[in-house]
């Protein structure tokens, strides 16, 4: 198997196809998934892009609107970096293929229309698309079943990454630069929008190499998922509250202002649900204008038993969104020679400390293509040709763990799920928080016992991240001893 590439990227949904694309026509490019390539956040993306050119609108007053969503925790300049591009970035698309809908809509934080959607599974057209333009590329080839297990490091030099393949194998890839494009980490909350495979990956690997990460504390929650007994719980879009969708408590009595930000939704609808259910209505719109403009989610919910043009819908926050991440600076680069990140697992500063509604998309591609740009017309970059650094791996392969120490890791994933959304979830105390520190310290030491000899496993690994990124986001909450966007401390 070839084992040497031009570029390495890790993830397939659209901050990693949007960064191969750019790419293709400057050396070979490997993307490695963990599981199948459409298995991403973005596949799951009902909302839509955010972009600067509906009629009326100016770059001033997206950027305003993105800073004031983040509690003018962002970085300026990324900001205004995503908003000039943003008209760039939907025609990008467009020209892959992309059919969005004419007119934008309106979403909770946008002071007007400027949300384009393709119906309401937008991130699942984007993904399906990119992914049919990546396949009839040659120079591009895709690895599937296959987990990053460590980044290589010499000098501070990222060399290529270990991966351990479907077929049980740890197997060394190199390349000239390796780019993070993993998403985020929503599992490990009890109750997330996100994927199974959203076990921040990215932050583990690239934190155990060094790099420096930064504002995890900021964990938005969606305000408005479809409440159930399973998670990933159905995300109900902050598209329904744009077309007019009002929530209400057990007696009918709307109590909050659905189109406040994120944060604030988040934390009045945890509140209400103290002494009730929260529901969302649609019953008082025009039922076939929700059925034109929602049919996914019309007939998503349908499959649960409820009617979204007549019934009240049950609806939870659920963890979303991760606006901190690796840091870069604007051509994505980490603190890691050779290493970038793009998209969710990335910190560029745009966020804050919270998302404006439909910026994520349109973060993906406009840094997935900066970043490709960069790389091409950047100084040539030295290939690896470190195969010596094998000899340094000394991991022992360990698919079949023993039965006691799967039950472990089981245990141990569940429990950290569930702490982490009692304790440092949407509402925040210090004595909380040390309490979990101490929680997941402990689970890490657990841990590396059963890795005594080096073992690795899928199951090891994915439950080694999900402790790193726990540990990390609870100290970093500690850190904070005041509140500041989607960081509510008491």
């Amino acid at each position: 198997m070839k084992n040497n590439f031009g570029y390495i990227i890790i993830g397939s949904g659209i901050a990693g196809l949007t960064t191969a694309l750019t790419l293709k026509d400057s050396g070979s490019i490997a993307i490695f998934t963990k599981k199948n390539p459409a298995d991403s956040s973005t596949n799951l993306a009902q909302g839509g892009m955010a972009a600067m050119v509906g009629e009326g609108d100016q770059a001033d007053w997206h950027i305003e609107d993105t800073l004031k969503a983040g509690d003018f925790h962002n970085k300026k300049k990324a900001v205004d970096l995503l908003v000039k591009n943003s008209s760039e970035a939907l025609l990008w698309l467009k020209t892959q293929g992309v059919l969005f809908d004419a007119k934008p809509s309106l979403e909770a934080g946008h002071r007007l229309p400027r949300i384009f959607h393709t119906t309401d599974f937008t991130g699942k057209d984007i993904e399906k698309t990119l992914l049919k333009k990546v396949a009839e590329n040659k120079k591009i080839n895709i690895f599937k079943n296959s987990l990053v297990v460590d980044l290589i490091i010499e000098n501070n030099i990222c060399q290529g990454i270990f991966i351990l393949t479907e077929d049980n194998k740890i197997i060394p890839f190199f390349s000239k630069a390796v780019i993070l494009t993993t998403g985020g980490s929503g599992q490990v909350y009890q109750w997330t929008t996100n994927p199974p495979v959203s076990t921040g990956d990215g932050i583990a690997i690239a934190s155990r190499a060094g790099a420096k990460i930064s504002d995890l504390e900021f964990v938005q929650f969606h305000p408005t998922a479809f409440k159930n007994k399973t998670s990933p719980l159905f995300l109900l879009s902050e598209r329904l509250r744009g077309e007019g969708a009002k929530l209400i408590d057990e007696r009918g009595n709307q109590f909050v202002d659905e189109l406040l930000p994120r944060d604030e939704l988040t934390r009045a609808i945890f509140e209400k649900q103290k002494s009730s259910t929260v529901y969302l209505t649609m019953a008082h719109l025009n039922k076939k204008e929700i059925i034109k403009k929602l049919p996914n989610i019309y007939k998503r919910l349908k499959t649960y038993g409820y009617d979204l043009t007549h019934d009240r819908v049950p609806v939870t926050p659920a963890a979303h969104y991760q606006c901190g991440g690796v840091e870069t600076d604007l051509d994505g680069k980490t603190s890691i020679k050779n290493l970038f990140a793009v998209g969710e697992v990335a910190n560029t500063g745009v966020h804050g400390a919270n998302r404006l509604a439909s910026n994520s998309l349109l973060e993906a591609v406009v840094f997935g293509r900066r970043i490709g740009s960069y790389i091409v017309s950047s100084p040539r970059r030295r290939g690896s040709s470190a195969f010596g650094l094998i000899q340094k791996s000394n991991y022992s392969l360990d698919p079949l763990l023993q039965g006691d120490d799967k039950q472990i890791l089981n245990k141990i994933k569940i429990n950290i799920k569930k702490t982490m959304w009692e304790k440092v979830g949407i509402v925040r105390r210090k004595s909380e928080l040390s309490k979990a520190l101490k929680i997941f310290k402990s689970y890490k030491k657990q841990l590396e016992k059963i890795k005594k000899g080096n073992k690795v496993s899928f199951e090891l690994v994915e439950v080694s991240n999900l402790v790193e990124v726990a540990l990390q986001i609870t100290q970093a909450a500690l850190n904070r001893p005041k509140s500041l966007g989607a960081h509510y401390i008491i």
